[in-house]
This record gives structure tokens, sequence and C-alpha cells, in this order.
């Protein structure tokens, strides 16, 4: 009798370890479902606020101004969300560039644009590809060489210079082929010798000295 009462225990035990053993697992999945949900939900956010603003953003009827701060939002939405939002994002990097590339833009537009592509590319391989391939080198070297016709308009050039070498220095981050294509550039070292003299007060570094360190200009 006292021997069956044993086996009993220890069926009951078996069992109810079996039933707690369900219970978690069934909590994990539960759990697990719903944090999928909720990435799910995240990310189709994303996407539907990037296709408006890519809406926005090749919208030719809009100001230029209203078409690079969609592009900036883009930017931010691209930083946050994760590897399929910059995804999504860096398929309007072209329309960014071919706004870039246009003649007389002021200067608070091309930094709102140069920021938008600065979170694209941020620790994103393939953001950095794709602006390579879009020729953004040419376009930031020659705002790097820009000069204001008029002396008393040199602070928001500065800045455009500034936002320019933050943006060379995240495109060739481990990215050796960018930095060959930028050594094809025979003034750039000379460039970035003067923006190092610049007050780069208010900013994490000193963007041009990161850029020069970068292109290895100070083992020569």
């Amino acid at each position: 009798m006292a021997k069956q009462k044993n086996i009993l225990k220890r069926c009951l035990a078996a069992v109810f370890g079996l039933i707690m053993k369900i219970c978690t697992c069934f909590k994990k999945f539960k759990f697990s479902k719903i944090k999928e949900n909720v990435s799910t939900d995240d990310s189709m956010f994303h996407k539907e606020k990037i296709i408006v603003l890519g809406y926005e953003l090749k919208n030719k009827i809009l100001p230029l101004e209203k078409r690079a701060q969609a592009a900036y939002k883009m930017g931010l939405l691209a930083f946050t969300g994760g590897p399929m939002a910059a995804k999504w994002v860096t398929g309007y990097i072209n329309d960014v560039a071919a706004i870039l590339e246009k003649e007389n833009i002021p200067p608070h537009v091309k930094i709102l644009l140069l920021q938008s592509i600065c979170s694209w590319c941020y620790l994103n391989v393939n953001g950095q590809k794709k602006a390579r391939f879009i020729n953004m080198l040419p376009i930031l070297v020659s705002f790097l060489e820009n000069e204001p016709d008029n002396p008393q308009s040199k602070k928001p050039f500065l800045l455009v210079k500034f936002w320019s070498c933050h943006l060379l220095a995240v495109i060739i981050c481990n990215n050796t082929e960018a930095i060959r294509d930028l050594e094809k550039y025979e003034t750039l070292k000379y460039l970035l010798q003067i923006l190092t003299l610049e007050n780069w007060q208010g900013w994490p570094e000193n963007f041009a000295e990161v850029l020069f360190f970068l292109m290895g200009y100070h083992r020569s």
C-alpha cells in the first residue's frame, strides 16, 4: 500500500511538473508573439510614415524647404526604426542627391538634407554604399570648396562645410573603396587643414580632424 502511494506521488509530481513546463512554454510563446506583433506594428507605422514623407520629398510642386524637412524626418525614422526602416528610406537617397546638385540652394536647406543622409548612413553599410554609388562624394567635396560671395554669409556656409565633413566621415568609416575615391581629390587635404582651425564648439568632434585622420593624411 505504501509502495502504491509513493508511485502515485511520483506520478502526480511528474504530471504537475509537466503542466508547469507547458504553462512556462505557453507564456514564453505568448510573450514572444506579443513582442513580434509590437515589432510588426512599429515597422508598419514607420513604413506608412516613410511613404507619406517620401511623397512629399518627391513632390516638385512643394517648396524645397518642405521637401528637405520631409527628408530630415525620414532620416530620423531610418535612425530610430531599425534595419527595415533604414532599408525603406535608402531608396529615396537619389532624390536627396538630385536636390543637392541644384544650384543656389539656401544653406539651411542643404543642412537639412545633409543631416538626413547622415542619419540614413550612420552604422548602415548599405546606406554608405548607396551614398557612394550615387556620387555623393563629389557633391560633398564641392561644398567644401564653395566660398560665399558675401563675407557676412560665411557662418551658414561654414555650417554646410561642417555637416559635409560629418557626412563624409560617416560614409568612409570602414569603407576602403570610398576612401580610395576621396583620395582622387588633391585639394581635400588642404581644405580639411583649413577647416580643422575653425571653431567646432558645440559639436561632439572636430569632424574635419576626424576626416583628416580617416583619410590617413596624418601619416604624411
